[in-house]
């Protein structure tokens, strides 16, 4: 059953949402994982002109902790580490197909449909 909202929860549950997306590279992370694509740690890093080794691990473990990507590691020497996304982080692709097409739809300044 789909929860109830108020314009003030609905408000709400939206701002909590786009803080899992919060932070210039995760979205960049995250259309290079759609498709059941699976990245290692140094394909996202050559993926990703300009960001540092540093950040990368940084949104990647913030991504995993709010359940948007799964790390898989390897044991073995050296270690593999694949990232992909889950099913609720694939769930996500049509949601940002939406997006772009409503930012498509934009008027144009001076446009009198503004």
């Amino acid at each position: 059953m789909r929860k109830a909202y108020t314009p003030e929860t609905a408000a709400a549950d939206v701002e909590k949402t786009l803080q899992v997306l919060e932070g210039r590279w995760k979205l960049l992370i995250v259309f290079h994982l759609f498709g059941g694509k699976i990245q290692r740690y140094s394909e996202l890093e050559r993926l990703i002109p300009g960001i540092s080794p540093k950040m990368l691990a940084q949104q990647l473990r913030q991504l995993e902790a709010d359940g948007l990507v799964l790390r898989t590691l390897y044991p073995q020497v050296p270690p593999k580490v694949e990232y992909r996304l889950t099913d609720w982080g694939q769930a996500l692709c049509p949601a940002l197909d939406a997006l772009l097409q409503w930012a498509e739809k934009r008027p144009e300044a001076g446009d009198p449909r503004e």
